[in-house]
């Protein structure tokens, strides 16, 4: 049976938070040859609206509209600039109100949490956004458990997401959740999507929250992430920066919010992960641990779960191809 997913647009809405679910769920549909989505893109007023990048959309439906689209599965709310003007438009909030019984999966990606907030539908729940906006989020809405890092999140039948591309992710899982991780897996690859994430992930990979405010330890980060398996001990890091250990310590303490050996072991833990995702080789934790410089194969497997908050195994069946999930089973290497 074909579920109906519409999602929710207006003017100055960013342009990925509509178009990267919409395709998600249309690939399925090509590659499945069959038509297991219908997509409606509904937005206030039906007809062309300018999203926040000067790209327009053409809405076919008005969102008063949806309700006569029976059964209506999911509907996903794009985040974006404008999205502050709708929380002010007494209509649309008692729109959404009146959809929600009626679907079985409400969420939103990015900063259009604010809109389901706005609306009351995520009162008391867990939920997630852009990273720049989670602060906003919880102060507005005190009600809300904001998790600022997650990519995205369910609870109480209600689905956030962080940021612009997290929204990809967010339809990948609902994907997996309708047909199974064997079509999921293929639409990211077809998408060429680097990785379907779970959604307890972090926003950010290492490398990118060393880059953006890394301060005078840039030149460091770059000679870590250059080599993240080389020699790199505390003292040495200090040298390369020509300055005390101590001293180091507190760089990172100020600038990255941790330590120059935590930092170093999340790099390596970013390498290990990339790793599993190899589709054409077995991985075995004792190699592994050994080549990024993290222990042995158990340090390893407690030092994924906690970062990552899955085992390395369950992470490889999750994101890699069918062909590395057999290859799992045959050599248990996980």
């Amino acid at each position: 049976m074909s579920r109906h997913i519409a999602l929710l647009a207006y003017p100055d809405c960013q342009l990925l938070d509509v178009s990267g679910p919409w395709q998600v769920f249309a690939t399925a549909n090509e590659l499945s040859q069959r038509p297991l989505y219908q997509l409606t893109l509904a937005a206030s007023v039906p007809g062309k609206l300018m999203t926040n990048g000067g790209l327009a959309l053409d809405a076919s439906h008005s969102l008063d509209q949806l309700a006569s689209l029976v059964p209506l599965d999911t509907l996903l709310v794009a985040g974006g600039s404008g999205v502050a003007r709708q929380c002010e438009i007494p209509e649309v909030l008692a729109t959404l109100r009146a959809l929600a019984p009626q679907v079985r999966r409400l969420g939103s990606i990015c900063s259009g949490a604010f809109l389901l907030a706005a609306a009351g539908l995520l009162d008391g729940l867990r939920v997630t956004t852009h990273w720049r906006y989670a602060d906003a989020l919880a102060n507005a809405y005190p009600s809300l458990k904001v998790a600022p890092d997650a990519l995205y999140v369910e609870s109480g039948g209600r689905y956030t997401s962080a940021g612009v591309t997290a929204g990809i992710d967010l339809a990948l899982s609902l994907l997996e959740a309708d047909h199974g991780a064997e079509l999921a897996g293929r639409v990211a690859r077809e998408l060429v999507v680097f990785l379907h994430r779970p959604g307890g992930q972090s926003q950010f990979s290492e490398i990118l929250r060393g880059q953006q405010s890394a301060g005078p330890l840039r030149r460091l980060l770059d000679h870590l992430h250059a080599d993240p398996a080389g020699e790199h001990a505390v003292d040495q890091m200090a040298a390369f920066m020509a300055v005390t250990p101590r001293h180091l310590s507190r760089l990172f303490r100020r600038y990255l919010n941790t330590t120059p050996g935590a930092y170093l072991t999340q790099l390596r833990l970013e390498q290990a992960r990339l790793a599993l995702l190899d589709t054409h080789q077995p991985v075995a934790l004792e190699r592994l641990a050994a080549r990024w410089r993290l222990g042995g194969a158990e340090q390893l497997r407690r030092q994924f779960q906690r970062y990552y908050g899955v085992s390395p195994s369950v992470y490889r069946q999750r994101f890699a191809s069918s062909h590395a999930d057999s290859t799992l089973e045959h050599h248990s290497c996980l």
